[in-house]
């Protein structure tokens, strides 16, 4: 059962269709973890050109569903409430697979580094157990104006 459906993400974050690319909240610690779902659909519309005969999701879409899981994580803390999570880096990207229509992508990222409003999260992407993408990503907290 999901700890979080849409409407609560939306409430944390401020990712909106067509760029919000986490379904649910599968698990939580918050300011620790975040483990999130993505059932990925035909209808993305990424796939019209990405590739229209062989539809395959963006690994930097991957990349940027794993931040939103970590955003979650991080901004569900009540010091950080109403804030946006920035990406400040990213390294050690690894895409180990295609994600397609069908597939339901599995997002978990940990937070293992905060000093202030900076971050380091490290995050990985299965679909069926397997490891597709893998990253650390470093995020900046501040506001959205």
């Amino acid at each position: 059962m999901s700890v979080m459906k849409t409407k609560e993400i939306m409430e944390i974050i401020p990712h909106r269709q067509p760029f919000l690319l986490i379904d649910t909240i599968e698990e939580m610690e918050e300011g620790k973890r975040a483990v999130g779902k993505k059932c990925v659909s035909y209808n993305e519309p990424f796939f019209a050109g990405h590739f229209p005969q062989e539809p395959v999701m963006p690994g930097v879409l991957i990349i940027e569903a794993l931040a939103q899981v970590g955003a979650v994580a991080i901004l569900s803390q009540p010091e950080w409430k109403g804030k946006t999570a920035y990406f400040a880096a990213i390294k050690e990207a690894k895409f180990k697979g295609k994600v397609v229509p069908g597939d339901v992508l599995m997002l978990e990222t940990e937070i293992i580094k905060v000093k202030g409003p900076i971050g380091v999260g490290s995050a990985k992407a299965t679909v069926d157990g397997k490891v597709v993408a893998q990253a650390e990503l470093t995020f900046a907290i501040g506001s959205a104006q």
